[in-house]
């Protein structure tokens, strides 16, 4: 009897033993997942750029100033930081913010414009922030794609102008097509001398591999159901009324950008400007696409005393599967519109 119950006792030890064991790793297991979807989550990253700034002009001051010269700039350091506290201080007590705080925005597009998504939950955060007098500033570099995503992405800088928040736009390397027309939202379009600017035109471009079937002795059959819901494709034989129905779309879509321009910034001679052709920032200067000369970075740091300069840039981690799209879509994104869509794609 007594056997038995020692033999019992050790076998519910060991039980317990692995049940503890299961609910241990269990629990480890809960919290990496836990800790790893908070990571997955949505992020608001904000960043101080007035603090960068000026850690990298101390830096700097550090290595290249005399002993002598360090002291003194120190000093003066510290009887600023004593004002700038000062001013807090009373700003808190006012309910007032001392300075205008300019948000600075960045875009950097791609033929579809898939930056369209961050871009649009960074304007709705402006939006709830922003106080009277507050500016945004969008750093801006894009050749152009798709028209139905820089169209989105020029309303989502028109929510902006609508709230009657200054937007001015900095181009240092290239705002084209439908770059430029997020550009022309600006209030103010700033751009560096030698930066590539305009393209107001409409492409659409499609292979066509029908004659290399013949020729193998393969036939490409497509059915469809109304006038022109297909006009060109790759494999079967184009006609002449599928070709003029798509030049007619072009020229349609070609006046749309060419009126939203035109509604944006009332001065130019929009005939002149949108053949489709673009400029260097400082020709672009004189047509009246853009308004100064400067880039993006001058403007901050001519900024720096007068405003708080806030970086907001909205993150969300991708998917395995987002980022093999990602690296996919440059290849494979004619044909599929080709295959897929009713026209052949329209870029601006």
């Amino acid at each position: 009897m007594i056997e038995f119950f020692a033999q019992y006792g050790l076998f519910l030890a060991k039980t317990l033993t692995i049940v503890a064991g299961i609910v241990v790793v269990a629990g480890i297991l809960f919290a990496m997942a836990m800790r790893q979807k908070a990571a997955d989550e949505p992020k608001l990253e904000i960043a101080h750029l007035n603090k960068q700034y000026k850690d990298m002009s101390r830096a700097l001051k550090a290595i290249t100033l005399s002993e002598a010269a360090q002291k003194s700039e120190l000093k003066a350091e510290r009887k600023r930081i004593k004002a700038e506290a000062k001013e807090d201080k009373k700003a808190a007590a006012s309910e007032k913010d001392s300075k205008k705080r300019i948000f600075v925005l960045d875009f950097e597009g791609d033929l579809q414009a898939s930056s369209v998504a961050r871009l649009r939950e960074e304007v709705s955060a402006v939006l709830l922030a922003a106080g009277e007098g507050d500016e945004v500033l969008l750093r801006l570099e894009s050749s152009g794609g798709t028209v139905h995503g820089y169209g989105l992405a020029a309303s989502q800088l028109q929510r902006l102008r609508d709230r009657n928040i200054p937007l001015t736009v900095a181009v240092d390397k290239v705002a084209a097509s439908g770059g430029y027309m997020m550009a022309c939202v600006g209030n103010t379009v700033i751009a560096a001398p030698f930066s590539i600017i305009g393209s107001i035109g409409v492409l659409a471009q499609i292979p066509n591999f029908n004659e290399l079937l013949k020729k193998h002795g393969v036939e490409f059959e497509q059915v469809f159901s109304g006038e022109y819901k297909r006009t060109l494709t790759m494999f079967g034989e184009n006609s002449e009324k599928g070709r003029k129905k798509v030049q007619q779309d072009l020229q349609e879509t070609h006046q749309l950008f060419k009126d939203f321009v035109q509604i944006l910034r009332p001065s130019l001679d929009i005939d002149k400007v949108s053949t489709g052709e673009h400029w260097l920032g400082s020709r672009a200067l004189e047509l009246g696409l853009v308004d100064k000369l400067q880039t993006s970075d001058d403007f901050l740091i001519s900024s720096l005393d007068d405003a708080e300069l806030v970086s907001l840039s909205y993150f969300r981690k991708k998917t395995l599967v987002e980022k093999l799209s990602e690296m996919m879509s440059i290849r494979m994104w004619r044909s599929h519109q080709a295959l897929e869509q009713t026209h052949p794609s329209m870029l601006v």
